[in-house]
Order: C-alpha cells, then sequence, then structure tokens
C-alpha cells in the first residue's frame, strides 16, 4: 500500500489545506504588514527605537538583561520542543504495537498504519521546523548581546541613531525567528487533530490560522503595541 492510496479524498483535502495554511502564512502575513496594524511589523519599530536608545544610554546592563531574558524563554522553548519531538518519534517508530495501542482509541480516526505513521510524522515535522527556528532565533540573540556589548560611548547622536538601526536589522530577524518557532506548536496542534479525522483536521487548521491572523491585528497586545508605536513615531516627528 502506498501512501496515497491510504488517504481518502478527505484526507488529501484537509492535507492540503494544512500546507496551504502553513507554508503560506508568513508571506500572507508579510504582504499584510506592509502598512501599519500588524502586531509583528509594529514591534519591528518599538525594537528600532530600543535600540537606538540603547546605543545612546551610557550603562547597558539593562538591555542585556532583557535580551537575556528572552534569550532563557527561547532556550525553554526549544528544550520543551525536543522533548516534545523525542515523544512524538517515540510513536512514529514504536511499530505495529503503537498503531495498535492507538488505534483502540475510539476517538481516533486512523484506517491504516501507513496513515497513523503519516499523522505523526506530520506532528514531527512541525515541530521540528519550529525547532530549528528556535536554535536560530538562539545564535542570533547571543550575536545581539555581543553588538550590545560593542556599543561604544559616544557623544555623536548621528553614529548613535546608525548604530541603533544596524543592531536592530539584527535583533528583529532573531526575534521574528523567535515567534516562527512558538508559531510551530499553532500547526504542531493543527497536524495532531488530524488524529481526530480530516474533519477535525481542517477545523483546526483554520482556527489557528484566524486565532493567528486575530491576536496579529485585533488582540489588545496589539492594539497596544499600535499605541506606543504611534506615540513613539509622533515624537520623533
Amino acid at each position: 500500500m502506498n501512501f496515497l492510496s491510504a488517504l481518502s479524498r478527505a484526507d488529501i483535502a484537509a492535507f492540503a489545506i494544512f500546507a496551504v495554511a502553513w507554508l503560506a502564512y508568513e508571506p500572507l502575513l508579510k504582504a499584510l504588514a506592509r502598512g501599519r496594524g500588524v502586531l509583528n511589523t509594529d514591534m519591528t519599530v518599538l525594537r528600532a527605537a530600543w535600540m537606538r536608545t540603547m546605543a545612546g544610554r551610557e550603562n547597558k546592563f539593562m538591555d542585556g538583561q532583557l535580551l537575556g531574558h528572552t534569550l532563557n524563554s527561547a532556550s525553554f522553548f526549544a528544550s520543551s520542543n525536543l522533548i516534545l519531538i523525542a515523544g512524538a518519534a517515540g510513536v512514529l517508530f514504536g511499530g505495529e504495537g503503537a498503531f495498535r495501542s492507538a488505534s483502540s482509541l475510539m476517538v481516533l480516526k486512523t484506517s491504516s498504519r501507513l496513515l497513523f505513521e503519516a499523522q505523526i510524522a506530520l506532528v514531527l515535522l512541525t515541530l521540528a521546523r519550529g525547532l530549528l527556528d528556535f536554535i536560530w532565533a538562539i545564535r542570533q540573540m547571543n550575536y545581539c548581546l555581543a553588538v550590545i556589548g560593542a556599543t561604544p560611548t559616544t557623544e555623536d547622536k548621528d553614529f548613535q541613531r546608525d548604530y541603533g538601526e544596524t543592531a536592530a536589522r539584527l535583533l528583529n530577524p532573531a526575534l521574528s525567528s523567535f515567534n516562527r518557532g512558538v508559531r510551530g506548536y499553532y500547526f504542531a496542534l493543527a497536524a495532531a487533530a488530524w488524529l481526530f479525522g480530516p474533519i477535525a483536521f481542517t477545523l483546526v487548521t483554520l482556527s489557528a490560522v484566524a486565532l493567528l491572523f486575530a491576536r496579529q491585528r485585533h488582540s489588545p497586545a496589539a492594539r497596544a503595541i499600535r499605541d506606543v508605536r504611534t506615540l513613539l513615531e509622533r515624537r520623533e516627528d
């Protein structure tokens, strides 16, 4: 039995919806973020303002502490992700015993061992991608700490502004990688919903995407960050 023959039409349709949502979410978000009102875009402005302020601050201890806290958070998520990957891999390579145990649960909808392995493999793949994002975020944040530590003390306002803008070009991708890693949990949960059937898979996938977009534009955090950005830009004008 090959992989496609193990899938029903509903499974194929649900998997296609998930693949499009998973792969197209970030490009679509970037397209929507060209203007204002998207949390991730507004945060890039705030981080640039932070780095400009950091460059003009004599004592950089607080900046290092703030970034170090984020670095610890990324390390925690990466460790948690690795544990989940190990658990999913254990089930995937558990052989016939794992499949029989899963099939005995009435709530799970898996018609064959091949389908079951595909369902677990998809969860494993989403978690693995998230782990790689966390690892890259950790490395970039370590680079940022070096940039903060290397900031020279100077009264040159133009240098402070340019140095802060350059530092932000490193900090923003680092935290964007962290965000992608966190987002991976949403899609891992959606992938896990495939175990409950293609309808649940589709509904959870669409719900995850809707929740992500809602939090980017309409959450209290998004509105607060939007207002802070406005205040900062008004002050700079």
